[in-house]
């Protein structure tokens, strides 16, 4: 498969079936503009599709990512002067004693205003939960700034490396709004429920190290140069076992999340691996290589 055209994003895939996303706006500190949020979801997909294993997820440059790119945000609905011009057609229509077009009606309805963004929030969340519905495990690299929606990604990851200085904020309570691609939703699994209060109503700023010991990061690196070379090895540790045993392992962690209680989760492993077990290759394959005294080799799902 050919490598997607990209210009906000890139992707490549390294030896032992490691794939790697990076965000490629180093001048804009990696904040996430339509380009890059309509780039994200595809980019997984054909890292899977070329056969990726595992995934390293990092941003080019000083940051990983500065948040959503506001002037992005703005040319999507940031457009009052349209909305005043459908009022002034409507009202028009109506001063000269008919009624007012349909299309110039709608054009000023509030309602109609509200559901479009709405739609848009959804395209958003959509970007950012490529990389839960990813089905190989993705790791989060982070150095730099990872601000607002760049805490939306890396929460959305699967593990999160970071170096010690990186700097990490739920910005949002800061700008007047409330975060919507996910953080929200996520943080409190990882951190726990009163962390997740004081990080996201505070928005205060805190280091890779203080993640780490939140729980937010599992490992912390002095440099970037250190963290992404951990990332890989953590990668390919991944991409070296079976691809039907971690793919079934981050659907059954993620079930669990979303649906707790153990009886339920139960009942959903015992399915996925009545379904996935029986006959399994890898498993014939994990056998034969200890005989052998030899390491497992896995064909691509």
């Amino acid at each position: 498969m050919a490598a997607p055209r990209c210009s906000a994003i890139s992707v490549s895939l390294g030896p032992d079936a490691v794939g790697h996303l990076a965000l490629a706006r180093p001048a804009k500190g990696n904040a996430i503009n339509r380009e890059m949020w309509s780039e994200l979801g595809p980019g997984l997909e054909h890292l899977v599709a070329w056969g990726a294993r595992a995934i390293v997820l990092s941003g080019e440059g000083k940051n990983f990512c500065a948040g959503i790119d506001l002037n992005s945000l703005m040319a999507e609905f940031g457009q009052p002067a349209d909305a005043a011009a459908g009022r002034g057609g409507a009202e028009a229509g109506a001063a000269g004693g008919g009624q007012p077009e349909p299309e110039a009606a709608a054009a000023g309805c509030q309602g109609r205003q509200r559901y479009r963004f709405r739609q848009f929030v959804f395209v958003l969340q959509d970007a950012m939960s490529a990389f839960e519905r990813c089905p190989v495990p993705v790791i989060a690299a982070v150095h730099g700034h990872c601000v607002g929606a760049g805490l939306d990604l890396t929460t959305a990851c699967d593990l999160r490396l970071a170096t010690d200085d990186a700097l990490f904020s739920v910005k949002e309570a800061d700008l007047g709004i409330v975060a919507d691609m996910g953080t929200l939703q996520r943080l409190p699994s990882i951190v726990g429920h009163g962390v997740a209060m004081d990080l996201a109503l505070t928005a205060r700023t805190f280091t890779g190290t203080e993640a780490k010991a939140l729980h937010l990061v599992s490992r912390t690196f002095p440099t970037q140069q250190a963290l992404m070379a951990g990332a890989a090895a953590l990668a390919r540790s991944i991409a070296a076992k079976s691809p039907l045993a971690v793919v079934g392992t981050k659907r059954v962690l993620l079930h669990q999340r979303n649906h707790p209680g153990v009886p339920l989760g139960l009942d959903y492993v015992a399915t996925w691996n009545s379904a996935m077990l029986p006959g399994s290759a890898d498993i014939q394959e994990v056998f034969m290589a200890r005989a052998e005294g030899r390491r497992p080799l896995f064909s691509r799902l």
